[in-house]
């Protein structure tokens, strides 16, 4: 957050007296914001980087699973370039439809909770078309809250404290991503015989591999150069880590963990195996678009277990959402003292029309990206770098061979940097009062631990609640928040009851 109120404090360079650039300057307020058009075009570059892996990973995640019907997500078999492409199209016209909408620096592309929870757990009740008829349901009714206003009065209903613990969270939260998809940090094995969820590198001896040193090289670089004021320090540690990796791989022959879908070793590439690409055009595969049954979920499960899965969707969706956006809106300095950004109704509704664009692509809900933020640690203030960064990912449609260029790896090297930048905000938090203290750091330290930004918004608000009544401060609490807590609440009571309703 240093870095970002560095860059909104220093004195810009001149707006461009006329033409194109002058154009730009006044539609996107450039200038007003205290950037320039080669800021915004670095920064759009770097979150397309820091995202890019979106297109890989959607596949690894979707393309591989089977639904109710035992049918493969993207048609008889896996087809993990057509749900490539749609990923990558999706989440190019989106973040340039945001752009223009809501001219903030906030990238949009398939959302990972959302995927994962559709393709692990919603499928085996449903068919794929038939969740992503769900997801288009979901964006609807967030769209209509959007357009009605009721999610911005929600939205200003959050205490600015409980927001700057949002922002805190998210930035925990990003960083353990970092940690995780750097390989530094993961996952004790069930066998492992310790209470101890996570673990420091693999195996005995806790061995790194070569991918992930990358990864810390990676981080090291970028944050030296941040140490010295570069500006372009993300972009270029993202640079440097990619070539080191593609020479390395080269080199050693180091391969992946997975081969053919089996896993092979956990000292490997995790997702992209960095290398010198042999093609860089080809056209894209867009059979998955259109795959949608809209109300064959209902008919399947059952009205009131439909009902049910839709309320999850939309709660998730809703505050994941929220989250990341106070959270990036804070980071770039547009937040005012209440958390609320420029065009707020405008973003809300455009991140709603992602979820129904992602249903209609059969690429899952389509939602604000949190890494968005590494472009914003580099100066990026504006829809213009939002604009670059959906062109980018537009061309990754038909170049998706330039696409398995940057390892995961090296991607998450600037999710650990943005977090330490987003983790500065946790000053502004009233630790001394116990009704915003404990509330908040339930938000903060359950994001992480739950890999979840909606848990931890969830028991941030019902700990809010309860302190602010226990206090004899009710009459503090905004009504909406009343209503927010006893949904999250309902929203963590679900897996308990759904199966009654069911039955």
């Amino acid at each position: 957050m240093a870095e970002a109120t560095k860059s909104k404090s220093a004195p810009s360079k001149p707006a461009p007296q006329s033409g194109f650039g002058a154009s730009l300057d006044r539609f996107f307020e450039i200038t007003k914001r205290g950037s320039t058009i080669g800021t915004e075009l670095r920064g759009g570059l770097v979150i397309f980087m820091t995202m890019v892996y979106i297109v890989i990973l959607n596949p690894i995640i979707i393309a591989f699973n089977q639904d109710v019907s035992g049918n493969f997500i993207g048609g008889a078999e896996p087809n993990p370039g057509a749900v490539a492409s749609a990923t990558a199209l999706t989440a190019g016209v989106m973040s340039l439809i945001f752009a223009l909408v809501a001219r903030l620096p906030f990238a949009l592309a398939a959302g990972l909770g959302i995927n994962s929870f559709l393709a692990v757990t919603m499928v085996k009740g449903v068919t794929w078309p038939e969740a992503m008829g769900l997801i288009v349901i979901d964006g609807l009714i967030i769209v209509l809250l959007a357009a009605t206003g009721l999610r911005t009065l929600i939205f200003n209903a959050v205490p600015a404290a409980l927001k700057t613990a949002i922002t805190v969270g998210i930035g925990l939260f990003i960083a353990f991503i970092g940690l995780v998809d750097g390989g530094l940090i993961r996952r004790n094995g069930d066998d492992a015989n310790t209470p101890v969820p996570v673990n420091w590198g693999v195996g005995a001896g806790h061995q790194l591999g070569y991918p992930t040193l990358v990864f810390v090289l990676t981080v090291v670089i970028i944050a030296v150069l941040m140490a010295i004021r570069v500006r372009a320090a993300i972009l270029i540690g993202l640079v440097a880590g990619t070539v080191i990796a593609i020479i390395l791989e080269t080199t050693l022959k180091i391969g992946g963990k997975f081969d053919k879908g089996e896993f092979v070793t956990p000292f490997g590439w995790d997702t992209t195996i960095p290398q010198w690409p042999t093609q860089i055009f080809a056209l894209p595969d867009f059979s998955t678009i259109g795959q949608v049954d809209l109300f064959g979920a209902f008919s399947r499960v059952g009205i009131m277990a439909g009902i049910v899965l839709v309320f999850t969707l939309v709660f998730s969706n809703f505050f994941d959402a929220m989250g990341t956006m106070t959270g990036l809106s804070k980071q770039a300095g547009l937040a005012d003292k209440s958390g609320n950004f420029p065009r707020l109704t405008s973003a809300l509704i455009v991140e709603g029309a992602g979820a129904v664009a992602g249903g209609l692509t059969s690429t899952s809900s389509n939602t604000v990206y949190i890494e968005s933020a590494s472009g914003i640690a580099g100066g990026a203030r504006t829809g213009l770098a939002t604009t670059l960064t959906g062109l980018l990912f537009i061309l990754a449609a038909f170049l998706s061979p330039l696409t398995s260029i940057v390892p995961i790896e090296v991607g998450a090297a600037a999710l650990v940097i943005v977090g330490a930048l987003m983790m500065a905000q946790v000053v502004d938090i009233d630790w001394k009062d116990w009704t915003i203290s404990f509330p908040a750091f339930l938000a903060i330290i359950l994001m992480p631990f739950s890999y979840s930004i909606a848990n931890g918004i969830g028991a941030g608000f019902i700990a809010f609640v309860i302190a602010r009544t226990a206090a004899g401060r009710a009459k503090e609490i905004h009504w909406l928040l009343w209503v927010v807590a006893a949904g999250f609440l309902l929203y963590f009571l679900l897996p308990t009851i759904t199966p009654l309703i069911a039955g």
